[in-house]
């Protein structure tokens, strides 16, 4: 039987192109995502190429929804062989201007969202002392960036996730990967929301966003795609995406002139 992998956020952007990338290569897939209809159409695209997409539309911050999915998931296709947690919310501000509700939707979203899938899927494996569970990151997750603390602390616990789990499953012959991009050029300010003290500084940061993902450094989903393929057959511990590596290894090198950069760069604008 081929094998099988389990998608979240799969519904468009990265999580589509890594659908499609598996299923090129032989994989059965099981979509999750909280847009049904948008899912449901990637599941039939897939299934038109000869290969078996099961689509079950959930919101993974909800642990039982989590469970159904899992539940769903081995009991089509017997067993899943990759994880690939992709499912994840932008929300741009700075502290002062992000509620407790902004904190509570990002961190169920990209950290308990991580946290309910692994937990489901965890002990079949280790009962077969086999497979590959892939949590894609952020290059926000190995450096601070201006206006997103809660989104940067959402990546940093994944990080730290990522990489304990990757001690503990080790010796049952599981591998734990961690994919970092940087900013991705797909249907990203679709789902993004940015907080100021106004509602024109807010759309400003919403513009700068989008003229930042038309630049040659923005990673297109295909990329991200790939490496989280790397990432799930190569054995990979850690694959940065385009730029992103650059970043993150003159922030370890030197934080303090990368933080002093940043500063500037966060500074109120007039507006």
């Amino acid at each position: 039987m081929p094998p099988t992998v389990l998608i979240t956020g799969a519904s468009q952007g990265t999580g589509r192109a890594t659908a499609h990338l598996f299923a090129q290569r032989g994989y059965n897939l099981v979509l999750a995502a909280r847009q049904a209809e948008r899912l449901e159409a990637i599941a039939q695209e897939i299934n038109q190429t000869g290969c078996q997409a099961l689509a079950v539309p959930t919101d993974v911050g909800d642990a039982g929804a989590v469970a159904q999915l899992a539940h769903q998931a081995l009991d089509r296709f017997g067993s899943v062989d990759v994880l690939v947690n992709n499912a994840g919310i932008c929300r741009t501000g700075t502290m002062e201007h992000t509620s407790l509700e902004d904190w509570q939707q990002i961190l169920n979203t990209n950290l308990w969202g991580y946290i309910h899938t692994i937990h489901a899927l965890l002990p079949q494996f280790i009962e077969r002392q086999q497979g590959a569970i892939v949590n894609v990151g952020s290059f926000g997750g190995k450096m601070p960036l201006t206006h997103m603390t809660a989104y940067c602390t959402s990546k940093y616990a994944v990080t730290g996730l990522t990489d304990t789990l990757r001690l503990e499953l080790a010796p049952q012959g599981i591998h734990v990967g961690l994919v970092n991009p940087g900013l991705i050029n797909s249907q990203f300010l679709e789902r993004a929301q940015f907080r100021g003290a106004s509602t024109a500084a807010a759309e400003q940061q919403r513009q700068q966003m989008a003229q930042a993902m038309t630049q040659s450094w923005a990673s297109r989903p295909e990329d991200v795609a790939q490496a989280i393929w790397e990432a799930a057959t190569d054995g990979k511990t850690e694959v940065g995406v385009g730029a992103t590596a650059i970043a993150t290894e003159a922030y370890r090198l030197l934080p303090g002139l990368v933080q002093w950069g940043m500063a500037r760069l966060g500074r109120p604008s007039s507006t």
